[in-house]
């Protein structure tokens, strides 16, 4: 399928090396099992994006990882390495990539929120049409999405925020009205950071199509979420 050449998605990704990805689980899981698991989230939003018709680049960090990342998620994707002292340096210098390569718009997303709806990023794109910026706040105090036109592209709302915490979306929504530019909001959604996030999922996985996603048949497989979660640490 030939993707629209005006609009792509910037997909931020971590190389998965055992113990530097969502540490936040690992007080609750073995090393092995975060790793493993993020690679999941990893593989069902790939599938997820790849159904969406833009232009799809992984942002990617360490940025002398690119060989790694072609390696685990193959040859055929188009890499962006993710260069910036913070994650607000990263995402500016991301946006500002592709904006020059001749994109009408942009998107750009984490990696931890598995079971997001399509809906919700074909909807970022539409709400571009009419809305000069758009964001998905997560339940966290965070975003999940943040999406410009090459028009209205903003660098302020990367500066100064106090990226890990619950201020991150009041921050940035309160910078994005102290410019001229129209909102728009998608529904709230949730990252997965904790144990207390997977339980959630799996609760909100029940009677979807996400039931049968890699993430959710690995928690089934590995009793996630459950009583022997303590045990199963100890163990591996």
């Amino acid at each position: 399928m030939t993707k629209n050449q005006d609009a792509c998605i910037l997909l931020f990704v971590k190389y998965p090396e055992k113990g530097k990805v969502k540490s936040r689980l690992s007080a609750d899981l073995s090393q092995d099992i975060v790793q493993d698991l993020y690679q999941c989230f990893v593989h069902d939003t790939l599938r997820t994006l790849k159904t969406i018709d833009a232009r799809l680049f992984i942002c990617f960090l360490p940025v002398d990882a690119q060989e790694k990342f072609q390696r685990w998620l193959g040859q055929n994707l188009q890499f962006l390495p993710q260069i910036g002292n913070d994650l607000g340096e990263r995402m500016k210098t991301c946006f500002s990539d592709v904006f020059t390569k001749g994109f009408q718009k942009a998107v750009l997303m984490g990696s931890d929120s598995p079971d997001l709806p399509k809906e919700y990023i074909k909807q970022a794109f539409e709400l571009l049409d009419t809305k000069d910026v758009v964001l998905g706040p997560a339940v966290d105090g965070g975003y999940y999405l943040i999406g410009f036109r090459t028009t209205t592209f903003t660098t302020s709302v990367f500066e100064d925020i106090p990226w890990g915490t619950q201020m991150v979306f009041q921050e940035t929504l309160m910078k994005l009205k102290q410019t001229s530019h129209t909102i728009g909001l998608l529904p709230v959604w949730s990252d997965i950071d904790t144990l207390t996030d997977v339980k959630n999922l799996i609760h909100r996985a029940e009677n979807t199509s996400f039931k049968s996603s890699k993430t959710m048949t690995y928690i089934r497989i590995h009793h996630i979420g459950f009583e022997c979660n303590n045990a199963e640490k100890s163990t591996i």
